[in-house]
């Protein structure tokens, strides 16, 4: 019942209690007073006069307490029921949401989000703590997702210092041989390269941020238009492989449509430079995550990369200027849409990246 609702009921009660109380005084005073001698004549039907027993000092000052006693009673009663009715409506309906409250507030203030708040009814202070509640999560998902974002950038720091000790050590050495005047045209070819694959690193460190930045945009897509650019991406980023496409034909999703584009040719192009004859792209829904997935035929993946996932600079091959960051770049995206990359190796041949993201669907 609504907050309102329940004071008006709960005071017209008490005070309907405090009125009947009222009466029964009024009553209870009436019948003591008739039991007193009023005093004064009594006229007799044959008109005789009779004089009545006047009250005694003691009975004067009963009647005078009885009339104090019901004026009392006129201010008391219905005063006490509309103090009662508030005693009852704060137990009944504030107690336990203020208490829940403030439960909740202290807890947020000491950093702890860890905890969820009871709802104890359907009215607007429950309405309030349902509020809050959604409120905590959300501020626990934010606090998550920064708590991550640290731990990946620490993650990518590390992996940034540690593969830029290779370059820098060899460009000290190629400075140290034109400073001695002993380097060849070799020692400036390898200059260049090292500079060049540094800048390489620095650009892959400016995409991350630039990703874990970017916000999620959810708009209403059809499957069809989804299944023709797949189609479309699969032939520009690996045509010569005659790369299959399978997608639902009816129904709209509604997600990131740029995002999700952006996993797909990730991970169509990863399977393409490792592919040896095909690529098969399937897309399907499975209650509220949408499932991409890329399956190719060549040497699988690394038993290291599927164990601990995609890593910052980390290349599968040793000669490869992509670093890595195709898949690691991809996994940021579908955590972004709140899903997940999966990566496997088929027991027969080649190798699977399903790419998940939450979605709202629609039939």
């Amino acid at each position: 019942m609504e907050l309102k609702k329940t004071f008006l009921v709960l005071s017209a009660s008490c005070v309907l209690v405090a009125l009947l109380m009222l009466g029964l005084v009024f009553m209870i005073c009436n019948s003591i007073s008739s039991n007193f001698p009023s005093g004064g004549i009594e006229i007799l039907a044959d008109g005789s006069i009779v004089k009545m027993e006047p009250p005694t000092e003691t009975q004067q000052n009963i009647f005078s307490m009885l009339g104090i006693i019901q004026i009392v009673s006129c201010i008391v009663l219905p005063m006490g029921g509309l103090t009662l009715s508030g005693i009852l409506y704060y137990h009944i309906k504030l107690k336990q949401p203020i208490s829940t409250l403030r439960n909740g507030i202290s807890r947020i203030r000491n950093h702890d989000l860890d905890f969820s708040m009871p709802v104890h009814s359907d009215d607007e202070l429950g309405q309030l703590c349902t509020a809050f509640d959604t409120m905590r999560e959300e501020l626990l998902k934010s606090n998550q997702e920064l708590w991550r974002q640290a731990e990946e950038r620490k993650r990518l720091n590390v992996a940034f210092s540690h593969d830029l000790r290779n370059p820098i050590t060899v460009l000290k050495g190629t400075i140290k041989l034109l400073r001695q005047g002993t380097a060849d045209e070799q020692a400036i070819d390898r200059l260049e390269s090292y500079t060049l694959r540094i800048e390489r690193y620095v650009e892959a460190m400016s995409s991350i941020q630039r990703l874990e930045q970017m916000p999620v945009r959810i708009n209403e897509y059809s499957y069809s238009l989804l299944h023709s650019e797949l189609e479309e991406t699969a032939k520009i980023l690996a045509g010569a492989l005659e790369p299959s496409v399978s997608a639902p034909d009816k129904g709209t999703i509604q997600l990131d449509h740029g995002l999700v584009l952006t996993v797909a040719e990730n991970l169509i192009g990863n399977a393409a430079r490792f592919a040896k004859s095909k690529i098969e792209i399937h897309l399907e829904r499975k209650g509220n995550f949408l499932h991409l997935s890329v399956t190719d035929d060549g040497p699988g993946y690394p038993v290291e990369l599927i164990q601990s996932g995609p890593k910052p600079f980390g290349k599968m091959k040793e000669d490869s200027a992509h670093f890595g960051m195709g898949l690691y770049s991809s996994q940021i995206l579908c955590l972004k849409h709140g899903g997940t990359l999966t990566l496997e190796n088929s027991k027969s041949y080649g190798a699977t990246a399903t790419a998940s993201f939450q979605i709202n669907q629609k039939p």
